[in-house]
């Protein structure tokens, strides 16, 4: 085997200076350019605004703002969802680097951010899988306080089931494994399965009889769009800028370095790109001449009517390949596994609506009579080993944060505060490093289809 060279890094260079606690924080950003920024802090949402703006009748700020396109930025992040905008606000927030760009060709959160079923774990199966999802899961128990920005994070617990001997196996490898991890992670016999669940029929009558389950305290469902809202006003306040409908055509490369990005509005000089643009993260790194083994399949879901609430928990059957979930607002939330073949579309089908019900019905049967209200789907990158592929490329300065199948959303605080110390410092932080490319002509994988249960 030949020996890995690592490429020559660039860690952009910046001028960092932070207030004390509980006072204004200022960002600058020494730019190759010679640009400053200086950007102001968004008004802040409390009790004591909101009774001023209703004596004086004034609207409240925009939450994000329009930009006209520079020539040029010292950072370049290609996809606006939570992945990208993330990047972004820890570039701001951890490293003082603000001449950024975050180009979108939909609108911000449009793409997998806005499409996923907003469940949020750390149960993995691997090591490297339970400290990195733990990480994340710590950043969003804080995010809403720290954004100022309710993200609605419901902590509700979280029940894969077990229908047979060998997934009982698999759960228990599982709870030891986080364990070991620290995160809480337990396997419960049936009659716990009914004590945090009464709806769910743990008798041995059941078609699929349920002989336990792994229980995920921690785990539970957040609203995905106040996500993107709240890191997209945070990254605005910050000096970044945020380009919607700016769809990128092709990405610059001389001598094995990024030099600029084409997009539909014009060239962008620069010389740090992060890809973070989910299922088409291999057609994007095509620009750069970049090979990703990813291969994208749609995931499709689907949401009720309301009814009045019933589901405490967030529950999973790898046997039946479905998952649900239960809102605020009373809706049910479905879902099931990846479409089997690749593809592009986010359009919902005829099929994997039958094949879901039959499926929820063998789980609930009590559920005949609620009405499906909406389906839909969003596109997964799926990689060999089930694991992202994060950090460095061949083409220096070109980044990826992609990979991530059916578990991005649930990793975006983490990527992005991954991802901004390497763009910031040019070394790769030691949670994200077993997810390089190079591990896959190395031979060193992070196999985490047993954590995967179903698509989500």
């Amino acid at each position: 085997m030949q020996p890995r060279v690592e490429p020559v890094w660039s860690p952009v260079t910046m001028d960092y200076n932070r207030a004390s606690r509980g006072k204004r924080a200022e960002w600058r950003t020494s730019s190759h350019n010679g640009a400053r920024s200086k950007p102001t802090l968004a008004e802040r949402y409390s009790v004591f605004n909101l009774l001023r703006h209703g004596i004086d009748g004034k609207d409240w700020p925009r939450v994000w703002h329009e930009h006209d396109l520079k020539q040029s930025y010292d950072v370049v992040i290609i996809g606006a969802g939570v992945h990208g905008l993330a990047a972004g606000y820890y570039l701001a927030r951890n490293h003082g680097i603000t001449d950024v760009a975050i180009v979108d060709r939909g609108y911000l959160g449009g793409g997998n951010s806005g499409r996923n079923t907003a469940i949020v774990r750390s149960n993995y199966l691997t090591p490297e899988g339970v400290r990195f999802y733990n990480r994340s899961v710590r950043l969003y128990e804080r995010l809403a306080a720290e954004l100022n920005f309710n993200v609605m994070f419901s902590q509700l617990g979280h029940l894969t089931l077990a229908h047979s001997d060998s997934s009982l196996r698999t759960m228990r490898w599982r709870a030891e494994i986080n364990k070991l991890e620290g995160v809480r992670s337990e396997l419960i016999e049936p009659h716990e399965v009914k004590r945090l669940v009464p709806y769910l029929d743990v008798s041995s009558r059941a078609r699929y009889p349920i002989l336990g389950a792994l229980y995920h305290a921690p785990g539970g469902i957040i609203r995905h769009d106040a996500v993107n809202w709240g890191y997209a006003r945070a990254v605005d306040a910050s000096g970044i800028h945020i380009h919607q409908k700016t769809e990128v055509t092709g990405i610059d490369v001389e001598h094995g370095r990024v030099t600029g990005v084409m997009t539909t509005r014009g060239r962008i000089a620069t010389r740090h790109v992060l890809n973070c643009t989910a299922g088409y993260a291999s057609v994007v790194a095509g620009m750069a001449g970049v090979r990703l083994p990813i291969v994208t399949h749609p995931l499709q879901a689907a949401v009720t009517e309301p009814v009045r609430h019933f589901l405490s928990a967030v529950i999973v059957s790898g046997t039946l390949h479905v998952y649900v979930s239960q809102t605020d607002r009373g809706e049910l939330v479905f879902g099931a596994s990846v479409d089997p073949y690749g593809a592009y579309s986010i359009r919902g089908s005829l099929e994997f609506t039958e094949e879901l019900a039959g499926q929820i019905l063998e789980l609930m049967p009590s559920l005949a009579k609620v009405r499906l209200v909406r389906q839909w789907a969003g596109l997964c990158d799926m990689t060999p080993d089930f694991s992202p592929v994060m950090g460095r490329t061949p083409v220096v300065g070109f980044l990826v944060d992609v990979g991530w199948g059916t578990y991005g959303f649930k990793a975006g605080p983490v990527s992005g505060e991954a991802m901004a110390e390497l763009i910031a410092t040019g070394r790769t932080p030691d949670l994200i490093a077993p997810f390089a490319l190079s591990r896959f002509a190395e031979g060193q994988l992070v196999g985490e289809k047993g954590a995967a249960s179903v698509g989500h």
